[in-house]
């Protein structure tokens, strides 16, 4: 066995394929809305590992649930099914306007799912001619080379080999440019509520209104991906119900097991009958422990207290930035919901989100970024204030050092 005193970073460049490139620190430990790295230094986390941690680590009610469940069962395939897979559908299912789910391992699973019974949909209903997905620029929907190829990033797509055919993308709350290219032959049209790689860009609600209807006019599907926005993240157990509209097939992943593998598209018996036996399946996907997991990460954000707490901390999260900002004039928009959020930098910082990112973490807070241009937060959803406003002084200090 290594030794644990050789486990440091510089191992990452001998043992890992490069496609990461990790901060110099490693956690080794974490507490609600706090990690400890192996020096023992201290940071407040507001990155909650890209909106995954949504009831922050080392929950009792999780450690708890996890014990249990490890002590039971694991792991069976979908030869049988379970009973903490069945309980969780019925926990989605009732939350949600689903009435069937598929689980799976992580966003790009259930994306990749959504998109292969959309068309498979469409070519049982209609005829293999509608086929065409319509996404968005700056969309991000999982690394598959489907789910690559319908994200709206093309620098994840360069290097690969072809893309996958009959994919459209359009920009974002573009309604004439929807409305131009949506067609009989469109089987479905993908968006995230609010892009969050893309930005912390939200769906304006008069285009979220037109895509519904665009979709029900030349019977598409609403593909709305909620990997990102799900689990309360935006203030409501799903985003979707902000907008008024409710899509045909939506995913879910990220927070809902708050960093266990776990992944569910969910979607209506009527569509979900076109996946019959044999046409798609998971190895892992719907395992007992994944699900136990999920279901108690429902069960402690999915209450009116706890939704109403994520506004509230949004608009704590809101004020302290617009502070900072009117001391330090570095962001030229605070957006997003929920506790989504990202500042949008001036023109004078363009481009140097990872350099604030840097020297927050420096300064012993973990935030992210949404691209070159955006800084983002995503923290746990029971995030206590005091860890809010310490964290806030943290970023204060990081901006200051920047723009000096």
């Amino acid at each position: 066995m290594m030794a644990k005193k050789s486990l440091k970073r510089e191992l990452f460049e001998q043992v890992m394929v490069p496609n990461y490139a990790p901060a110099t620190m490693i956690p080794v430990r974490g507490e609600g809305s706090r990690i400890w790295d192996q020096e023992g230094r201290e940071f407040i986390d507001f990155a909650g590992g890209i909106a995954v941690t949504s009831v922050g680590h080392a929950h009792p009610e999780m450690l708890a649930i996890l014990q249990q469940q490890g002590e039971k069962i694991w792991h069976l395939s979908n030869v049988m099914t379970n009973e903490p897979a069945l309980k969780l559908a019925q926990q989605l299912t009732s939350a949600t306007f689903a009435e069937r789910v598929f689980f799976a391992n992580s966003g790009a699973e259930a994306n990749e799912a959504a998109f292969k019974l959309a068309r498979r949909y469409a070519q049982n209903e209609f005829g293999p001619e509608k086929h065409e997905i319509i996404a968005f620029e700056q969309g991000f929907h999982g690394r598959t080379l489907f789910t690559v190829s319908v994200g709206g990033q093309a620098k994840y797509r360069e290097g690969f080999g072809p893309a996958i055919k009959g994919i459209t993308h359009l920009p974002y709350n573009d309604i004439m440019a929807l409305e131009a290219a949506v067609s009989d032959k469109t089987c479905a049209i993908v968006m995230e509520p609010l892009q969050g790689e893309g930005g912390i860009i939200a769906a304006d609600p008069a285009f979220a209104t037109r895509v519904r209807e665009l979709c029900d006019q030349h019977q598409a599907l609403l593909v709305m991906d909620e990997v990102q926005t799900g689990v309360g993240r935006l203030g409501t157990l799903y985003a979707y119900e902000q907008l008024g509209i409710t899509p045909d097939i939506m995913t879910s992943a990220k927070g809902l097991g708050n960093g266990f593998p776990v992944a569910a598209m969910l979607t209506t018996q009527a569509i979900a009958k076109h996946l019959g036996i044999g046409t798609h399946g998971s190895t892992y996907g719907g395992n007992p422990l994944a699900c136990a997991i999920a279901g108690k990460v429902l069960d402690l954000i999915n209450q009116p207290q706890v939704l109403s707490a994520v506004n509230t901390k949004s608009a704590r999260f809101k004020a302290g930035l617009a502070a900072i900002n009117s001391r330090y004039d570095f962001c030229s928009e605070i957006r997003g919901r929920g506790l989504l959020l990202g500042c949008a930098l001036t023109e004078q910082y363009q481009g140097q989100a990872g350099v604030f990112q840097q020297a927050a973490a420096d300064a012993g807070l973990m935030v992210l970024v949404a691209g070159p241009n955006v800084v983002r937060m995503a923290p746990s959803l029971l995030i206590p204030d005091t860890d809010i406003d310490a964290g806030l002084e943290l970023f204060e200090q990081a901006v200051a050092k920047v723009v000096s």
